[in-house]
């Protein structure tokens, strides 16, 4: 009987150290599946931060190149607009021209007729041309400077609407940028939170067989 009752306790003593054993496993695999958890979950919230950041970096090389256009689409505006207002310059200049070139002629041929170059006839022609000249050189010159008005308002409208797009685009790599690293934060809180859970659950098994590690230490 003593025999008996000696290998039951050998057998009682094992079953005990393994159940011990497997305690202990456990735990330690719960926490090592619990730290997996809380390092996944900091990785996605790099990943996120990254994408924020090239998100962020990708939108102001857009808007700069925007803006950037805009800026040369807007000079080149002004260019055309200046060259324009030149081209009606020209022509004012050419009509002044014309008219001393007719008035010449007119009192040439009057002097020629042996007539009065500044009075009669000759007198109306050269008013009349005179006259006639300053209207047209009047509205060259007002051309001239529609050209330019206009011209700067079309070119403040091209770099306005360049600025503007590059704003919007901005706005929205920010705004996505914000939802990336929200994210970000709900991985890595979820993480940690699936991560205690996991430890917890563990540390609750362990406990669950505390009384046969005391009998295996007992039994020693």
């Amino acid at each position: 009987m003593a025999f008996l009752d000696s290998v039951g306790d050998v057998f009682t003593g094992l079953s005990a150290g393994a159940k011990a054993a497997s305690g202990v496993s456990g735990l330690l695999t719960s926490y090592g599946a619990s730290e997996s958890s809380k390092a996944q979950g900091i990785y996605q919230a790099a990943l996120y931060e990254m994408q924020a950041f090239d998100t962020l970096r990708l939108a102001g090389i857009r808007a700069d190149q925007d803006q950037r256009y805009a800026a040369v689409q807007a000079g080149r505006k002004l260019l055309q607009s200046e060259f324009e207002a030149l081209n009606y310059k020209i022509a004012g200049n050419q009509l002044l021209r014309n008219m001393r070139r007719t008035n010449a002629a007119v009192r040439a041929r009057a002097a020629a007729s042996g007539v009065s170059a500044f009075s009669g006839s000759a007198a109306s022609v050269q008013d009349e041309n005179t006259r006639n000249t300053y209207f047209d050189v009047g509205m060259a010159d007002l051309n001239m400077l529609t050209a330019r008005v206009l011209g700067f308002e079309d070119a403040l409208a091209m770099y306005g609407a360049g600025k503007g797009q590059a704003d919007m685009t901005l706005e929205a790599a920010e705004t996505q940028a914000r939802q990336f690293r929200t994210a970000g934060r709900f991985a890595e809180r979820s993480g940690g939170l699936l991560g205690n859970v996991q430890l917890g659950q563990g540390i609750q098994n362990f406990l669950a067989t505390a009384p046969d590690i005391t009998k295996m230490f007992k039994g020693g």
